[in-house]
C-alpha cells in the first residue's frame, strides 16, 4: 500500500509507554512508529508487543519498527504485525535480503527500511530496488556510531545524497532523514530538517512531540518560494510557453515543473 503523501515527521513512541500512543496520535505527527527496538528493553519486549497489538486491534494506524531480523523477537515481532493489518513496518538494520524478506512475510503493507549499517549501505541499490517497499529512512545516529563518521557539518553528506539518488532510481517515495537528539533548540532543529529537504529528502524521524512544528515548517515552502513559483508561472504562461527569464535568470521546462511542484506544495500551517 503505497502512500498518498510523503509523510513529512515520523513520530518514534517507545512501544511500552502505552499512556503515550494516544497523545501522540492527536500530536500532528504525520504518521507513528511504535518502536518495539531500540526504546525497548530487552525484559520489556514480548510486554511492549502485546501492548502494541492491544492498540493497533483497537483500529488505529501506524508503523512498528520491529526488532532486527537476527534477534530472538523478530519472527514474534512479524507474527503481530500480520494480524494487525492496518500497521505498517519498519525494519532496523535492513539489507536487501532482510527486506525482501519481511516485504513477503507481510505482502501490500507499507514498508520502511531503516538504513543504519555499513552492510546495509553497501547494498543500497538492491535494498532500494526491494519490491513493495514504501521509502528509505536512515538510521543516522546507528551509523554514525558504526563507522565512526561524525554527523556534523557535511561528513555525511555524500551517504544521504546516495540514499536520495538510490531512492529516484528505484522509484521510492523521497526518503527519511535521522533524527535530531536535541529537541530544545528549535532554530537549529529547523536548519536540519531544511538541510535534509536540500539534500532531497521528504521527512525526518521524530523522537519527540515538540520537534513536529519546526520539521513541518523546514519541508514546507517557504513564502519566498511560493512567490517565486508564481512569477515563474506568470512568466512562462506570458511567453507562450517558451523559454523566459525571472529574476534575471533562465526560465524552461524543468524550471517550471520544479515551481509548479513547489506551489502543489501544503503551507506549514496546513501539514
Amino acid at each position: 500500500m503505497k502512500a498518498t503523501r510523503a509523510d513529512r515527521s515520523l513520530l518514534f513512541v517507545p512501544g511500552h509507554r502505552p499512556e503515550r500512543f494516544d497523545k501522540a496520535a492527536a500530536s500532528g505527527a504525520h504518521a507513528l512508529v511504535l518502536d518495539l527496538e531500540d526504546a525497548v528493553a530487552p525484559d520489556d519486549k514480548p510486554r511492549a508487543r502485546d501492548l502494541v497489538a492491544t492498540w493497533l486491534a483497537a483500529g488505529h494506524a501506524a508503523f512498528v519498527r520491529v526488532n532486527a531480523v537476527d534477534t530472538p523477537w523478530h519472527a514474534d515481532d512479524l507474527r503481530m504485525l500480520a494480524a494487525a493489518p492496518r500497521a505498517g513496518v519498519m525494519l532496523p538494520k535492513a539489507d536487501a535480503a532482510a527486506m525482501v524478506a519481511v516485504l513477503q512475510a507481510l505482502p501490500g503493507r507499507r514498508a520502511i527500511a531503516l538504513l543504519e549499517s555499513v552492510a546495509g549501505y553497501q547494498e543500497l541499490a538492491w535494498l532500494a530496488a526491494a519490491p513493495g517497499l514504501e521509502r528509505i529512512a536512515f538510521g543516522s545516529v546507528d551509523f554514525s556510531a558504526e563507522t565512526g563518521i561524525a554527523d556534523e557539518g557535511e561528513a555525511l553528506t555524500a551517504v544521504r545524497t546516495q540514499i536520495v539518488l538510490q531512492s529516484l532510481a528505484a522509484g521510492l517515495a523521497p526518503p527519511v532523514d535521522g533524527v535530531s537528539l536535541g529537541f530544545t533548540d528549535a532554530q537549529l532543529l529547523r536548519a536540519e530538517a531544511r538541510r535534509s529537504r536540500a539534500l532531497g529528502f521528504g521527512g525526518k524521524l521524530c523522537i519527540h512531540p515538540a520537534q513536529l512544528a519546526a520539521v513541518h515548517a523546514a519541508f514546507a515552502p517557504s513564502a519566498a518560494e511560493q512567490a517565486w513559483a508564481a512569477r515563474v508561472l506568470a512568466a512562462f504562461e506570458a511567453s507562450g510557453g517558451g523559454a523566459t527569464a525571472v529574476d534575471g535568470k533562465m526560465v524552461d521546462k524543468p524550471v517550471v515543473e520544479r515551481a509548479r511542484r513547489l506551489l502543489a506544495e501544503p503551507a506549514a500551517a496546513d501539514l
